[in-house]
């Protein structure tokens, strides 16, 4: 059986958690991978929604972008047509009209700062997110953490900053490392972003079950 693994794993919870309906934002470098993971893990009644379209700098860190200028929700939808896909661009507009109600948690593996805010002031109780998986080489610094208890990644330090500066007083749960950025600019390495992935998937199923 396809899933034989996993349910001896999960035993009886694994009835529960391929009901659950989880929206997944961004399926780039650390999206991809979460998604990929939870397909792979029996879940069913996915939402995946991004803007974007792959490119040749992609190629280092992103499941399918050996496809250039395919948009990338496509390519998972033709992987896995059961799954919806909203090739629609996150941004506090969106966020505002958005129904999330209907989803039982709401995986944030966007990049956008402001997109992020909105998104997290829109979602209420059920959102997990990524923070900064770019500029690092080591995926055992990857942590889970509040994010008010986030430290040394300067990307959750201004995200926490525009989320006090909105009023957003809630809390929720996010993958982020603890390792000191090694370089300026966005370099990465898919032993970091995809590990970021993989961790946001075993928070997501966690998050689910519990």
């Amino acid at each position: 059986m396809r899933f034989s693994r996993v349910r001896l794993l999960f035993g009886d919870d694994f009835d529960r958690l391929v009901k659950k309906r989880v929206l997944v934002l961004g399926v780039g470098g650390v999206g991809g991978v979460c998604l990929e993971s939870l397909l792979r893990s029996g879940l069913k009644d996915v939402t995946i929604v991004d803007f974007d379209t792959f490119e040749t700098s992609n190629q280092n860190r992103q499941l399918g972008s050996e496809n250039i200028g395919m948009v990338k929700v496509e390519y998972f939808k033709n992987r896995y047509p059961y799954i919806e896909a909203l090739n629609e661009k996150i941004d506090d507009k969106w966020c505002s009209n958005f129904d999330f109600d209907e989803y039982d948690l709401v995986i944030d593996a966007i990049d956008d700062i402001d997109a992020k805010v909105a998104l997290a002031n829109s979602v209420k109780g059920k959102l997990i997110s990524s923070m900064g998986s770019a500029k690092r080489v080591d995926p055992t610094k990857i942590d889970i953490d509040s994010i008010w208890n986030t430290k040394i990644d300067p990307f959750a330090k201004k995200f926490r900053y525009e989320l006090k500066k909105s009023g957003f007083d809630g809390d929720f749960k996010v993958v982020y490392s603890t390792e000191n950025p090694m370089c300026k600019d966005l370099g990465s390495f898919m032993g970091v972003t995809g590990s970021f992935g993989f961790a946001l998937s075993s928070l997501a199923i966690r998050e689910l079950l519990s």
